[in-house]
């Protein structure tokens, strides 16, 4: 065989292992550009999703307290807004404009190794301080419901009643509207929950059959709205199935069964990206993608919700008002980043906890729990008490 065919034979063997890899090549050029336009997309897509509204425009703010450290610990008001007008009215019922019958203070501690979250009825009697609508115009204050500043001024106006009766300053604040909460249910494919006994509320025209299961949609927003028949302390009671629920979720979210599935993350980042108002400085994916990443050394049980100290309103059993000295204490815990005393997590619900369940207060149920922390006066409930009179599993 001559040289020249040798030759010609070899790049006829050859042609072909080129066009392979050439096209091999541009798959992976045009699957990479592809990726790129993909994230570029989504992201621009879930940004454009959210309602961003500045806080700067405040006045008379608390001054945050400093602490040790390189990095300072991060208060996030987060509420729920159940508008009964328009496209969000969430159960049939019309007026009344925007409501926010759940408001929760959740503090990040400097370290990062704990959170916990607040939650303050909104029938709680306080003596509401004056704020500003958008248009300038003063809203007085007054004694009046919790939930009041929201209807009247909207986030803003809850944002400076927290910071004046607390003395805490507000990082950001985040605002989830109820209509698209049961999208960000239904997109990490349900959350569990557990109801003791069946539930029949004819004034929210709620149902809730008994037992443990995962619920969606209408049934997961029924879950977190019912305050009826379900439990002996109305909306206290449903303030914790709610601190139930979000650690259920937050415990569904961090699973491998969400972060794992890059499809079923996309739809709950579509869904809570849309269901979201958020302030400015928090008002973009990696602004909150940056916060989120704080959370990741946290363990789910250093992850607590409470309730803010309370009692009935002498004047009206129907009311509540907060507990004078025990309020007092625990805003002073967060505002010099200190852990929680073993008083005021007696009755915490932490997200690693079966969902549905109440947990049971115990001296081990405390690990943050400053040692010089007075002893309650009140007797300790048992998990099964606790659970009664709030409509949980025990």
């Amino acid at each position: 065989m001559s040289d020249e065919n040798a030759v010609a034979r070899h790049r006829a063997d050859a042609l072909p292992r080129h066009r392979i890899a050439k096209a091999f090549s541009y798959g992976i050029v045009f699957l990479t550009v592809g990726v790129m336009l993909f994230v570029s997309y989504t992201y621009r897509t879930l940004n454009g999703n959210l309602n961003v509204v500045s806080i700067e425009t405040l006045t008379n703010r608390p001054v945050k307290e400093k602490v040790e450290g390189d990095r300072q610990p991060i208060n996030v008001l987060v509420m729920g807004s159940d508008s009964r007008d328009g496209a969000n009215n969430i159960d049939g019922l019309t007026g009344g404009g925007q409501r926010s019958d759940t408001t929760m203070l959740l503090h990040l501690s400097a370290d990062r190794k704990q959170a916990y979250g607040v939650s303050l009825p909104r029938d709680a009697m306080v003596e509401r301080p004056e704020c500003k609508k958008k248009n300038g115009d003063v809203i007085p204050g007054g004694f009046a419901m919790w939930n009041d500043a929201f209807s009247y001024g909207g986030p803003l106006c809850t944002v400076q009643q927290t910071e004046q009766l607390t003395g805490i300053r507000i990082d950001h604040f985040v605002v989830v509207d109820f209509s698209g909460f049961k999208d960000m249910v239904d997109a990490v494919d349900g959350v569990e929950i557990c109801v003791p006994e069946e539930v029949n509320d004819t004034h929210g025209n709620i149902h809730l059959d008994a037992g443990r299961r995962e619920v969606r949609g209408k049934e997961a927003l029924d879950y977190v709205r019912v305050r009826s028949n379900i439990s002996a302390n109305g909306d206290i009671g449903r303030m914790k199935r709610q601190q139930v629920f979000i650690a259920s979720m937050v415990n569904k979210v961090l699973s491998g069964q969400t972060l794992g599935n890059p499809v079923r993350l996309i739809n709950f980042l579509k869904a809570a990206t849309k269901s979201l108002t958020v302030d400015k400085a928090m008002g973009n994916l990696k602004e909150m993608a940056d916060l989120g990443a704080q959370f990741r050394d946290i363990k789910l049980s250093d992850i607590k919700f409470i309730t803010v100290p309370w009692s009935f309103w002498p004047e009206n059993p129907n009311r509540l008002i907060w507990k004078t000295e025990e309020s007092k204490e625990l805003w002073r815990k967060i505002r010099k980043d200190l852990p929680l005393s073993k008083r005021l997590s007696s009755e915490a619900v932490t997200a690693d906890e079966s969902p549905g369940a109440s947990d049971k207060p115990s001296p081990s149920s405390s690990p943050s729990s400053s040692p010089s922390d007075e002893p309650s006066d009140e007797p300790t409930k048992s998990a099964e008490e606790i659970a009664e009179e709030n409509g949980l599993c025990a």
